[in-house]
C-alpha cells in the first residue's frame, strides 16, 4: 500500500546540483531499505544509491563523492543530493522501497513514477 512520489528533477548545466525528493505515504520508511536508481535512454535501470536496514549508505562507483542519500523520518522522505553533475548523469531517476539483491540484481517492493534529470554540457 506504500506509495512513492519523486520530485526535484529538471534541467541543469554540467557542474551544477539538484536535490531529488521521494515522499512516501501508506507506511513509515524509517526502518526500510531505500534506494535510488536511474535509467538512461536505451539503457537498463541501474543502481545509484541505497540505505541499508541500519541506515548505512552505499553508492555506485560512478556517483561516489558526488551524490548523497539521506532520510528524514519526520517527513517520511528520502533524498538524493546530486552535486558536480555530468551529462552522463542524464536519466529518469526512480525511488524504491524494500531494496534487496536477488541473483545479483536489485529488486524492490515498490517503485516511484520517476523524475527526469537532464544535464547539459
Amino acid at each position: 500500500q506504500v506509495q512513492l512520489v519523486e520530485s526535484g528533477g529538471g534541467l541543469v548545466q554540467a557542474g551544477g546540483s539538484l536535490r531529488l525528493s521521494c515522499a512516501a505515504s501508506g507506511r513509515t520508511i524509517s526502518g526500510s531499505r531505500m534506494g535510488w536508481f536511474r535509467q538512461a535512454p536505451g539503457k537498463e535501470r541501474e543502481f545509484v544509491a541505497r540505505l541499508d536496514w541500519s541506515g548505512a549508505p552505499n553508492y555506485a562507483d560512478s556517483v561516489k563523492g558526488r551524490f548523497t542519500i539521506s532520510r528524514d523520518n519526520a517527513k517520511n522522505t528520502v533524498y538524493l543530493q546530486m552535486n558536480s553533475l555530468k551529462p552522463e548523469d542524464t536519466a529518469v531517476y526512480y525511488c524504491a522501497v524494500d531494496v534487496t539483491v536477488v541473483l545479483g540484481k536489485y529488486v524492490a517492493s515498490t517503485w516511484g513514477q520517476g523524475t527526469q534529470v537532464t544535464v547539459s554540457s
